[in-house]
This record gives structure tokens, sequence and C-alpha cells, in this order.
């Protein structure tokens, strides 16, 4: 039984059916009539009427093609149902990050388009078309990005390639789809100036250590809160980046996950000690050992090993940095940007003071120097202006 009601959305009558497929999955697809509310309810009343009948038809026609299937085929499986299965297999073999990313995007975007929109599909019946509607619906209705329908489009592919890899399908259709043209990523920051005011306002605050690791020393806001003092060399007057702290959302909770690694090798790296930030690290040591004399049993050990650690001594989480940043630059004042901008504008106060694309590299830690030439592309403008100057001679005049 297919039930059904109207519903106003826009100034329009839509459709919203209800029913329950035969593992017990209740569906609730819904499309609009095209009929404006004003004068149209008779109308639309018999459009649902007749998108009941289609559906209880549908349903019916799917059943008998069930029968026709043994039931122990293992290519008897709806396509929704076998992503879920992937995604639960791949828990094991992937970072917890990885899966984190996997899951939302499964569970919160791509099976809630597919359930209500194709529901009750078998994944032998999934078309390249399926796939391309899908990425148009995101883009031209809920309007995001190119580069997040590329990344669903990468879920999507490696789900179905593992399908065709045991058999379920002779060949993946995700591989005949046209993908979104990839948007280019332009980096923001904040100039020499900003950063300056920036330096001032945060003295003291809480986030002054994330700022500073962020904007003078390039690091990734899971590389600022992973630091440990192990990390520190006072003698040799070195920084060396090794540990990381990351945040990731596990069927609906949020777990801090510490590793004891950088996110690439090239991401390991050794950076000079800096006076200024020698002294705020001694500071904040001093204030570490009265904070753990003040608080007694109350103080937090476990996290000793860091030095990004609050007045009772828990590790500062990676959604507080995000979500103060922004706060405190509303508060005085300042140009409203990311926290991981603070590191692209780390690599361009270094090209501004003559330090190559190879050495930001080095400096930022990324995998390749092409990562960094294509996220810095607006920094080689000065190399163009000094070739441009040395054949301006010729120009015509």
């Amino acid at each position: 039984m297919v039930a059904g009601h109207l519903r106003e959305k826009g100034g329009y009558f839509h459709i919203v059916l209800s029913y329950t497929d035969k593992d017990g999955k209740r569906h609730t697809p819904s499309k609009s009539t095209g009929l404006p509310v004003k004068g149209n309810k008779k109308r639309a009343e018999a459009m649902l009427r007749d998108a009941r009948h289609e559906m209880e038809d549908e349903l019916e026609s799917r059943a008998a093609a069930r029968e026709h299937t043994h039931p122990d085929d293992p290519a008897d499986i709806g396509f929704t149902v076998f992503m879920l299965d992937w995604l639960e297999m791949m828990k094991s073999n992937i970072e917890i990050t990885t899966y984190s990313a996997y899951s939302i995007a499964m569970k919160s975007r791509i099976i809630p388009y597919f359930d209500e929109h194709l529901p009750g599909l078998m994944l032998k019946e999934l078309t390249p078309k399926h796939i391309q509607d899908y990425y148009t619906y995101e883009m031209k209705v809920r309007g995001i990005s190119a580069n997040t329908v590329i990344h669903r489009h990468a879920n999507i592919r490696k789900a179905l390639q593992y399908a065709f890899k045991i058999g379920l399908l002779s060949s993946n259709p995700a591989d005949r789809i046209e993908r979104p043209k990839k948007e280019d990523y332009i980096a923001d920051f904040y100039n020499a100036a900003e950063l300056e005011q920036l330096f001032q306002v945060v003295k003291d605050d809480p986030i002054e250590l994330g700022v500073i690791l962020a904007a003078f020393y390039g690091l990734r806001r899971s590389e600022a809160i992973g630091l440990k003092w192990s990390a520190i060399d006072f003698e040799r007057k070195t920084i060396t980046i090794r540990h990381i702290v990351t945040e990731a959302t596990i069927d609906g909770k949020s777990v801090v996950v510490a590793k004891d690694r950088t996110k690439t090798k090239k991401s390991q790296r050794s950076l000079p000690l800096v006076p200024p930030f020698e002294a705020l690290l001694l500071r904040l040591k001093v204030e570490q050992e009265q904070n753990r004399k003040l608080c007694g049993s109350a103080y937090y050990k476990d996290h000793a090993a860091y030095i990004y650690v609050n007045e009772l001594g828990e590790r500062v989480k990676p959604g507080y940095v995000t979500q103060h940043f922004p706060a405190l630059l509303e508060k005085n004042g300042l140009r409203r940007i990311r926290f991981h901008d603070l590191r692209h504008s780390c690599a361009s106060l270094l090209h501004a003071n003559g330090v190559s694309i190879k050495e930001i590299q080095e400096w930022l830690g990324h995998s390749t120097i092409s990562t960094t030439a294509n996220i810095y592309t607006h920094l080689d403008f000065s190399s163009k202006i000094a070739s441009a100057n040395a054949i301006i001679g010729v120009y015509p005049t």
C-alpha cells in the first residue's frame, strides 16, 4: 500500500509518497506537480492519486521480477544496500579520518538521493545516466561545487570498482560518465600588515599558539595541535613536525584522533626555533607547571606530552581552533579568513622575502613541488614582472 499527501513548497504543490519496501525500509520520495497552490488543489489531488497508483504498479512489477531471480543470487542486491555494505567493509581497511569522509558523503548525500529518487534500484540496474543525473542534481539543485562532486564521484567509482572486481557488475558504470571540470583553487591570505595586526590582538588569547604556528611556521591545524614537547630541541634550536591530532565524525559523533606521524612523509620536517617563539614556549612551559600545581588532582595528566593544552591540562580540540578563530577576527574588526589561510599567509610572506617555491614546499611540507605551485600560482607574478621588465626595452613606441 502506497500512502501519500500534498505539500506546499515555494508556492507550488509537491507530491510526497510513503511506502515500505520488502526489507522493511520506509521510503518517502517527493516531486513537484508544477501546479501553483492557488486554485489547483483538485488537480493536484488527482495527480497524487495517479502517482500513488503508478508507484503501486511499479512495486508490484519489481516484486514479480524478484521472483524470477534465485534468492541466493549475490547479484540480487540493491544499489544503496551494496554501498552501505562496501562502506562497512572499508571501515577496517582505511584511516578513520578517511572512513569519516566516506561515511558522511555516503550516508548524508549519496544514499539519501538514490533512496528518494530511485527507490529500490538494484545494483545491476545502475546505469551511467543514474550517476550523471545525481551529479547534475547536486550541482544545479543543491548548488554544491564541482570539486565536491568530483570527491563524491571518487567514492562511488571506488565502490563500484569493487563490485566489478568480485563479479557483481560486468563493468563499472562510473567509468562512463562526464565528470565536471575541476575548479581552480585560489588561496586567500593576510599580508604582512594584516599579520602584524593579528599577532597583536591574539596575544595572551587561548588561540595565540595556534595562530603563530599556522601564520609563521605554516603548520596545518592538525600539526599545531599535535605538537609535543619532545619535538622541541632547545639546544639545537629546532622544531620537528612529526605528530598530528585530527577530528573525525563517526556515526554522528565527533572523535579526536592522535597520530605519531604526519600527513605524508614530506610533511615530517624540521624548522628553526626562532627566539620570539622560543620565549613563548618557555612561558607556556612555566604556565603549565603552575596550572598543574594549582589544579592538583583535577589537572589532566594524560596530555602532558602536548604543548597545546588548556588550564586544566586538556589538549585543545581541533574544533575549538576552527570555531574560535573567526570569532576573534570579528571581535577585533579583522578581515575574515579561514584558519587554514594562515598557512597560505605564511607562504605568501616567505615568497615576498625572496624564498623560492622549492624552499616554500619544504617549509610547508608539501609532498610535491607541483602541489605548492598549483596552490600558490599568484606568487609567481613578481617573476613575471621581472620578465616583462627585461624585454620592455624593445617595446614599440
